[in-house]
């Protein structure tokens, strides 16, 4: 054999050896999560819930088996669901849920989802040696999704809780749980967010994970790999119905506050400022005279409610709270919700173009939302104006009714910019340009002196709700 050869060989065989070695070296840096898994499983529970829904006569939906010979209406009684008869005469019905959850104490506390127990008569909690235990509710908090229960117990299995507010994006992360009733199911993946704000869950920011969930995952712990719990696992994303890659978790530092005060009183209290806020873009900045879009935008303020007192203004852009930089608007309810009433709250705002600085003292969240009464449209109609509306002004009940100093309504849109950005009639302005309107003249004197390609805000109310949005006004 030549020397080249045999060179090309020794080559060869050299880098064989090489990715040979990469291999397990690779393998050797994924995480192990067997240690994990035989820990924290005998703490991890399935949840199963039974809730009696009323009666109903289901005889016309039979098939009439009268007139049958004896063999085929055995037959047919016989592959027939057979429901429990109720004292009147008709069918019970029972509805059945499916989720997961985990014990937090020697003594019995679990908590789960408060979607998993929602209206339930019945509630088994199954433990990981397969007997079952009723559960009493302690209590539930809706608007953060979760709930505490109480098995009979004592020296149970329990979970290490972690701090949630120590995750960072690209983390492994853990969850066991009962997908479709598999119990104790582990699946695995990273965090990929954290501080996500969903839907009608102004209060909770959610972990957003790829961890493979479920139906009947709810309820159940999401862990680092030290075995910590970080999270409760709540929600996926979805257009199938199953899992799409894309997950949500209650933080457990949020969970275990709601359990404390459920524990402790029932309920949950939370900060309140009594505002409504909007996300700050591009040219909601341009038109405040911002440098980026960040912060929170006040729209709307509740009468004597805590931003009223502590002199919060329509129009104020939120950009800290207690030194803590508000980005997204949905940072603001995230932490005003974790403060108690009576909490103090130093905000840093932008008004009328310069940094001020206002405290005011947060007051609890009311139990129900106040509505705001529907407009009337009475008034005396004023000429149309270059944003093709025409106006009125409000009455004084009107007025009294939103708690409102000036501001118009719109009698009617006209082809023009108003169509272009979908006012309709009805809808009241009360800002313009950054300027409050006392009366239609005011309204249609600020219109005519708008400037052309900037943006430009005003404020509405629609069906009692407000809202800044922007527009430009071509050459």
């Amino acid at each position: 054999m030549s020397i080249p050869r045999l060179k090309s060989y020794l080559s060869i065989f050299a880098t064989v050896l090489v990715l040979g070695q990469a291999v397990p070296a690779l393998a050797a840096d994924l995480p192990d999560f067997t240690q994990l898994v035989e820990q924290a499983s005998p703490a991890v529970v399935n949840i199963s819930t039974t809730q009696k829904l009323p009666d109903r006569k289901v005889s016309a939906q039979m098939p009439d088996l009268e007139g049958l010979p004896p063999m085929l209406r055995e037959f047919f009684e016989r592959g027939m669901p057979q429901q429990p008869r109720s004292p009147g005469g008709g069918r019970q019905r029972e509805a059945q849920s499916l989720g997961s959850g985990f014990i937090i104490s020697p003594d019995g506390y679990i908590l789960t989802n408060n979607h998993v127990i929602a209206d339930a008569d019945e509630i088994l909690v199954r433990l990981a040696d397969r007997s079952e235990l009723k559960a009493k509710l302690v209590g539930t908090d809706p608007r953060s999704d979760v709930a505490l229960l109480k098995i009979e117990g004592k020296d149970l299995p329990v979970l290490k809780l972690g701090k949630s507010q120590d995750l960072k994006a690209g983390q492994w992360v853990v969850a066991i749980g009962s997908p479709f009733g598999f119990d104790h199911t582990v699946t695995q993946g990273i965090v990929s967010a954290i501080g996500r704000s969903l839907p009608n869950e102004n209060y909770v920011p959610f972990i957003q994970t790829d961890v493979p969930i479920n139906p009947g995952n709810s309820g159940g712990p999401l862990f680092n790999l030290a075995g910590e719990v970080v999270g409760i696992n709540s929600q996926i994303y979805t257009r199938s119905g199953g899992f799409m890659g894309v997950s949500f978790a209650i933080p457990i530092d949020v969970a275990m506050d709601v359990s404390n005060q459920l524990k402790a009183g029932g309920k949950v209290s939370r900060g309140w400022l009594g505002v409504v806020i909007q996300e700050v873009n591009k040219d909601l900045a341009e038109s405040f005279g911002l440098d980026k879009p960040a912060g929170a935008l006040v729209a709307q303020i509740q009468d004597d409610g805590p931003a009223a007192k502590g002199g919060l203004q329509v129009g104020d852009v939120i950009l800290s709270m207690n030194g803590q930089p508000i980005v997204m608007s949905a940072d603001l309810p995230h932490l005003v919700g974790a403060l108690k009433a009576g909490s103090k709250a130093a905000l840093e705002v932008i008004r009328e173009g310069k940094r001020t600085n206002v405290e005011l003292t947060v007051g609890a969240i009311p139990e129900e939302g106040a509505e705001l009464s529907a407009l009337g449209k009475s008034g005396v109609e004023r000429s149309s104006n270059r944003l093709g509306v025409a106006v009125v002004e409000l009455t004084a009940e009107q007025k009294k009714a939103f708690d409102l100093k000036g501001g118009v309504v719109i009698k009617e849109v006209q082809d023009g910019p108003a169509a272009l950005i979908g006012l309709q009639p009805g809808d009241v302005i009360t800002h313009l340009n950054n300027q409050a309107i006392g009366s239609a003249k005011e309204f249609t004197d600020i219109a005519k002196a708008l400037p052309k390609n900037r943006s430009v805000s005003m404020r509405v109310l629609r069906q009692g709700r407000a809202s800044f949005i922007t527009f430009k006004l071509a050459e």
